[in-house]
């Protein structure tokens, strides 16, 4: 049987063997329909695409881009907005042709997986401690990097979020309501677990230093002084706690201003297990707007980040990079906005 080559199925279309070629590599150069034809035809000569060894040779790249995760590649799977990032991120590269690669910011006995070794041509670093192993092998290997949820390494691109904003909202709303005794419930796996006289300010991770600065924007501006509780772990049982270290106080808050949707759910649970209404003896709040929002009962009042548009924007910052003709652009820094979301997990204090 005859070899099948791009020629060949350039000749059964009626194309040129560019178009054939650009169907596999290039998708977006091609219509929908006429790229169809030409797989259909590849297919039924028995083609199954380029070698990708030999097209990664050829062109001195290969293919893919990784996204480097914060801990594990368990956040992938288990984290609603990372997945829902990550949908985002996926999407954005469909018309590329680039494949992705999730890559781990941890370390396993002091050997780094697998940032230091996996071929890849760029990466989007997401959420990821400035110091992991994981971001300091792709910095030394000088491959394009976006840096999202975090500040970004001297030189490079990222893409945040107005968290500082979206906090000042939802301290704003509470305190609109009428609320005066407020506690926040911060992550950062750099602090201590408990209470906190600093009120927070001494975080290191971008998203959890910039939210509590926007929470204290409005709460100090009306004279609020808000009970801060820093946990250093992201789990349900490290926001129990949290929640439990509150609600027992002797002068319990009349609302919690939450890091997450995630928190903001255990935070509800505990005070309803501890006979407490939400929002008639607790208002909540969380952040995010997360699916896991609108699921909860009641419906929690949340601030909006559009993971659709970061995901885009992450990808279209990388591709940039990747493109010979930007190759002296200057880096981007990119911050979407948020938006206060009211549903029913706050109201005037009782």
């Amino acid at each position: 049987m005859a070899r099948v080559t791009l020629r060949t199925i350039a000749d059964k279309v009626g194309v040129s063997r560019m178009t054939v070629s650009n169907a596999f590599s290039r998708p977006d150069q091609l219509s929908p329909a006429l790229r169809d034809r030409i797989l259909t035809a590849a297919e039924e000569l028995g083609y199954v695409g380029p070698d990708p060894s030999a097209r990664a040779l050829a062109r001195g790249t290969t293919g893919a881009v990784g996204v480097l995760l914060t801990e594990s590649l368990r956040l992938a799977f288990t984290d609603e907005v990372a997945t829902g990032f990550l949908s985002a991120v996926a999407d954005a590269l469909a018309p590329t042709g680039l494949a992705l690669t999730l890559l781990t910011g941890s370390s396993d006995h002091g050997a780094v997986i697998p940032a230091r070794d996996v071929a890849i041509d760029g990466a989007l670093v997401y959420s990821c401690d400035a110091d992991s192993p994981g971001t300091a092998w792709l910095i030394r290997r000088n491959l394009p990097l976006v840096f999202v949820d975090q500040v970004p390494a001297a030189g490079r691109s990222s893409v945040n979020i107005d968290d500082r904003g979206g906090a000042r909202a939802a301290a704003q709303h509470l305190v609109d309501l009428g609320h005066h005794r407020i506690a926040i419930i911060t992550s950062d796996i750099h602090g201590p677990y408990g209470l906190l006289d600093d009120l927070g300010r001494s975080g290191r991770g971008r998203v959890a230093k910039e939210r509590v600065l926007g929470w204290l924007d409005a709460l100090e501006s009306a004279g609020i002084r808000p009970v801060v509780v820093r946990e250093p772990t992201y789990s349900p049982e490290a926001d129990r706690a949290a929640a439990a270290l509150l609600l027992d106080a002797d002068q319990p808050p009349t609302a919690i201003l939450c890091h997450s949707d995630a928190i903001a759910q255990s935070v509800v649970t505990t005070a309803q297990d501890r006979g407490l209404r939400v929002p008639e003896d607790l208002s909540v709040v969380g952040f995010d707007d997360s699916p896991l929002a609108a699921r909860m009962r009641p419906a929690l009042t949340t601030i909006r980040q559009d993971l659709q548009d970061k995901g885009r924007a992450a990808i279209a910052a990388l591709t940039a990079q990747l493109d010979p003709a930007h190759a002296d652009d200057p880096p981007s820094a990119i911050v979407l906005p948020t938006q206060l979301i009211v549903r029913e997990s706050t109201a005037k204090p009782a």
